[in-house]
């Protein structure tokens, strides 16, 4: 169920929302990888703060959330050490686990092979932990995964973008030897992680608000309607209206409409 708080009153207008329905899974992205000209390649100390540099501005130069989760994938086998490919996917409870972008199509089939296995023990490691890793995909003990192995892949390192209850966003690389990815490579990762989610959140922002002016007048209704319910002001509800957008990664002009709507059925 979503829900708005006002920054205010800590009320919610969750009984405006009881309708809403989960949204449509995101679109898929493949790409292909390709050199950066002004990034080194797994970059330390001094390199690697410049590096970060580097990614933090391409990043940002995204003009769509599609086009962050793109260039976060191609950038993600230059600064993560060891990696070779990469991909961000989605993971659901109870669901199957989708691709939305890749640097190569062994990313996509790995993905395809895990789909609805959010049980196994490795994927399951991601619901209550930022980091998850397989040390030999080709391993006898519980750490091992035939699938991936008979892909190639040995050495898996999974880091979560964004999670909530209900879903998982995950950029995972992936190397062909054992044992790549320690404990450096993972908090390069974490840092890494915590640009492209930065990156992301802005983009989706900016294409939420332009989405806003295309669609005012429906987002006008639902902001008068919080008001109401509220008893604040209008800055406070559209900033509520924008908060909820992005933190349950519904458009804005979704979320508002479902408003609308719940508020005519009353």
């Amino acid at each position: 169920m979503l829900f708005v708080l006002c920054s205010q009153s800590g009320m919610c207008c969750g009984a405006l929302l009881r309708m809403a329905v989960w949204p449509c899974m995101p679109k898929r992205f493949v790409v292909a990888a390709y050199e950066f000209s002004e990034l080194p390649r797994y970059a330390t100390g001094f390199e690697l703060a410049e590096s970060l540099t580097v990614v933090a501005r391409q990043l940002h130069e995204t003009s769509s959330p599609e086009a962050t989760l793109r260039t976060a994938v191609r950038l993600a086998v230059h600064i993560l050490p060891g990696a070779e490919h990469a991909g961000i996917s989605v993971i659901e409870h109870k669901a199957q686990r989708q691709s939305l972008a890749w640097t190569d199509e062994v990313v996509r089939s790995a993905d395809a092979l895990n789909a609805g296995r959010e049980h196994h023990p490795y994927w399951s490691r991601l619901w209550t932990a930022p980091v998850a890793r397989i040390e030999d995909s080709a391993s006898a003990d519980g750490d091992g995964d035939r699938a991936l192995s008979g892909l190639g892949l040995r050495s898996v390192l999974s880091l979560r973008l964004r999670a909530d209850r209900r879903r998982l966003t995950v950029l995972t690389a992936y190397a062909r030897e054992p044992r790549v990815f320690d404990e450096s490579a993972t908090r390069i990762g974490r840092l890494f992680t915590a640009h492209v989610g930065i990156a992301l959140d802005s983009a989706t922002l900016r294409e939420q608000l332009t989405e806003a002016m295309r669609t005012r007048d429906l987002i006008g209704q639902a902001t008068g309607i919080l008001m109401e319910r509220l008893d604040i002001d209008a800055s406070e509800a559209f900033a509520s209206l924008v908060r909820t957008s992005q933190r349950e990664n519904v458009k804005l002009r979704d979320l508002a409409r479902r408003i609308v709507d719940a508020g005519e059925s009353e």
